[in-house]
Order: C-alpha cells, then structure tokens, then sequence
C-alpha cells in the first residue's frame, strides 16, 4: 500500500471502495495566480478524471445513487476534480486525491433518516399564543393616549 502522503496509487474511499490507479486520469496545466518566476513554466495545476459509475467493488444501490447524486458533475459519464492552490505540482495532486475521495464519499453516504412528524406540545402553544398577546398589548398601548 502506498504511503499517505503519495500522490500515486489506489485511493481508498471508502472500507469496500478503492479506486484503481488504472481508473485516474491526471491532467496538468499551468495555474493561473502569483507565484515569481516560475508562474510560467511550471505545470502545478491538477486535474484528475475518474469515471466513477464504472468502478469495481459497486453494488446496483451504489451505482445507482452515484448517478443521482453526481448527475450535475459528470461530463459524459466522467467526474473531474481540479486543485490549484498550491504552488507544488505534487501537494496539488494530493489535494486533488482527498477532495476526489471527499466528493465520491459524500455522493456514496445512505441517505438520512426521514423525519418524524411530532405535534407541537401543549406548553409551546400556550407559550406562543402568550407571546402574540404581550406583543399586541404592547402595540395596542402604544396607539393613543388621553
């Protein structure tokens, strides 16, 4: 396995999901913003491309929530994250791996439970009902005075 801090390699996502080397698809391109001289020449932006509904290791549930919820990120079937906020090409693509994992973990999370419905209680209606009065009796006192 490789090290944490390895910009390379299998990226776990999840205790069943690992995406393969094989499956990332890195870009570089020169980021935009100060950086002296080298701003020109160096190519520290990153761009890595993963086509994640083709993945091994999804079940059918996965797969089909993937789609649903990365529907507005995924160019042809492709989900692409991009770093530029460092000035080193390798801690660009590292930070490209963990927001890769972050967005795919995210996308792959159970939806939550759904909310019960309760009753307001006795006491907070009481308590609401009150404060509607003290505010008229406040407002109708300061109407007209003889």
């Amino acid at each position: 396995m490789p090290a944490p801090d390895d910009a390379s390699g299998d990226l776990p996502v999840t205790g069943s999901l690992v995406v393969p080397a094989a499956a990332q698809h890195w870009r570089f391109s020169r980021s935009s913003g100060p950086g002296g001289q080298g701003v020109n020449t160096a190519d520290s932006r990153v761009e890595l491309s993963v086509a994640p509904l083709e993945l091994p290791g999804l079940t059918g549930v996965q797969r089909e929530r993937l789609a649903a919820r990365l529907a507005g990120r995924l160019v042809d079937g492709v989900l692409t994250v991009a770093a530029s906020e460092h000035r080193q090409q390798l801690r660009n693509r590292q930070a490209a791996r963990e927001r890769l994992a972050a967005v795919l973990r995210a996308a792959l999370a159970p939806p939550p439970p759904a909310r019960r419905r309760t009753k307001p209680t006795r006491g907070s209606q009481e308590r609401r009902i009150q404060a509607k009065k003290q505010r008229g009796e406040l407002k109708r006192s300061r109407r007209r005075w003889d």
